[in-house]
């Protein structure tokens, strides 16, 4: 194939230098994309309801904003989304929307149903995936990316309402974004369409092995737990120990959805070191909000001119009040509250980020604002989990392929712990040697866990409980609210132990 990349390079190139001005500029910018979507707002119910006419001419629409309309969660606009659905018009966004991201369960066990709009499509996921392969770019000027194909792995179209409306579609955010790109695209990506959007993964898994393992593949794309079950099924396919004996001109895995941190090592292993690179995004059903610009630094850049205004609750303290991109602080730990052209206003996601650069904004996510362990006092964060893994792992020689974790409580005599499900990719030799690696760098990270665990007093050492090989995802399709495919997510912590005993029946 013939190497695209310096006729591209130069506009993608392009695009990642508006960022530039960022630092100065982001609170102008981030004003002008809540005026339009004000604008665009006020001709929907929604709108007329908390009067965005009247905020759009207030001196200060920010705060004026910010004290007119209120913080919701799923469920406080659930109903609105079913109208919406059943083909209702100008209700959270103006028109009518088509396409809705079925998304991971609430606290109450129900599906989330994302409106995903053309506005949303056009001005934030399409922009965002070009954003990503812009930084790229900028950092690898010997790339030759567009030499090849990219192997997308997304998910299908799977509706689990309980009805239809005609000319409405609902799946994976990813099956949308392969069934409306330009069909240009479906020249440099693998699998075809159809391959791409098949539901039945017993089906898809081997027509994607099929499709990919003979392609001239130079990027993948998705989420690190799922892609490397089908990079096994491929290296198993061709004989091969690596990645690179089966597609030699890899250089990057663009990833996101969950952690990279306890699959790096596994992903380099398998790829040529010399050549392959790693980039994170923040891509979710309900938007495309960062990217990481530079391979030293962890944090992803905030995109802050994509149709979405953004807004932080923090974690910490007595003062909850929302603060905006200009009102941030290092090292301190956040809520995300969107409002987006998909009809979210003032949307709380459920994510926490932590703040490590201000001028401009860069994030890392911390963890889900329900997925934590606190049933002893410890405050432990899934980003404390998933680096306290990491550790782990390096220190022992192995590597996982899924964990969740919950408390076990105090009975009996015997004090609490944390029990950890493991299934392993590479088995330590010693599992209670991989224990105490994960307590040690758990406390390191977190004082709260730290003083818990101090002398034994109150909290026991961890307990590591392996998997049989497979259980995740037996799991994932015998629980109602989840699916087996690209855009799975295994819940990491828990406060109870309702999703691990579930698990362990199944053992």
């Amino acid at each position: 194939m013939i190497d695209f990349t310096p006729l591209f390079r130069p506009g993608f190139v392009r695009l990642a230098r508006r960022t530039d001005r960022w630092g100065a500029d982001s609170a102008d910018i981030q004003l002008g994309v809540l005026r339009s979507l004000l604008a665009k707002g006020a001709k929907t119910e929604y709108g007329r309801r908390y009067g965005f006419h009247d905020i759009l001419a207030s001196a200060e629409v920010a705060s004026a904003y910010a004290s007119r309309v209120p913080l919701v969660e799923y469920e406080d606009i659930r109903g609105e989304v079913m109208r919406m659905i059943r083909g209702e018009s100008d209700v959270l966004w103006p028109g009518r929307c088509r396409d809705y991201a079925q998304s991971s369960g609430t606290s109450g066990g129900k599906s989330k149903f994302i409106p995903i709009t053309r506005s949303s499509l056009d001005g934030n996921h399409y922009r965002g995936g070009a954003d990503a392969v812009a930084h790229y770019l900028r950092q690898v000027p010997e790339s030759r990316i567009f030499s090849g194909k990219a192997f997308i792995l997304g998910g299908s179209f799977s509706n689990t309402l309980g009805f239809e409306t005609p000319g409405v579609s609902v799946g994976d955010l990813s099956a949308t974004l392969i069934r409306r790109i330009n069909p240009l695209a479906d020249m440099v990506r693998v699998p075809d369409r159809k391959t791409a959007l098949l539901s039945d993964w017993e089906d898809k898994l081997p027509a994607l092995v099929n499709a990919a393992s003979h392609a001239d593949v130079t990027n993948i794309s998705g989420v690190p737990s799922w892609f490397l079950t089908v990079i096994r099924n491929i290296l198993d396919s061709r004989g091969a120990r690596n990645l690179s004996e089966v597609w030699p001109h890899l250089e990057v895995f663009f990833h996101g959805g969950i952690s990279f941190e306890p699959y790096r090592e596994i992903y380099r292993g398998l790829t040529d070191p010399e050549r392959m690179h790693f980039l994170e995004t923040y891509n979710a059903s309900e938007g495309f909000f960062a990217v990481q610009n530079d391979f030293s630094d962890r944090g992803m850049l905030l995109i802050v001119d994509r149709a979405v205004f953004y807004e932080f609750i923090p974690v910490d303290g007595d003062d909850r009040r929302p603060r905006f991109v200009w009102e941030l602080e290092i090292d301190k730990v956040y809520e995300m509250v969107i409002s987006a052209a998909n009809g979210l206003w003032r949307y709380r996601l459920g994510d926490t980020v932590r703040v490590t650069q201000t001028a401009p904004v860069k994030i890392v996510i911390a963890g889900r604002t329900k997925s934590f362990i606190n049933a002893f006092g410890e405050e432990l964060m899934e980003d404390n989990a998933e680096r306290g893994i990491a550790a782990a792992c390096a220190a022992t020689g192995s590597s996982i392929l899924n964990y969740t974790a919950a408390p076990r409580f105090a009975e009996k005599g015997r004090r609490g712990c944390h029990q950890w499900l493991i299934e392993w990719e590479r088995e330590p030799a010693d599992i209670g040697a991989f224990a105490m690696a994960l307590d040690k760098e758990l406390r390191r990270l977190n004082s709260d866990y730290d003083a818990k665990r101090s002398h034994t007093i109150f909290l026991d050492p961890p307990e590591i409980t392996t998997a049989p090989a497979g259980l995740f995802d037996r799991w994932l399709k015998s629980a109602g609210t989840h699916k087996l495919g690209g855009q799975r997510k295994v819940p990491r912590l828990s406060n109870d132990r309702r999703i691990i005993d579930e698990m362990l029946t199944l053992v």
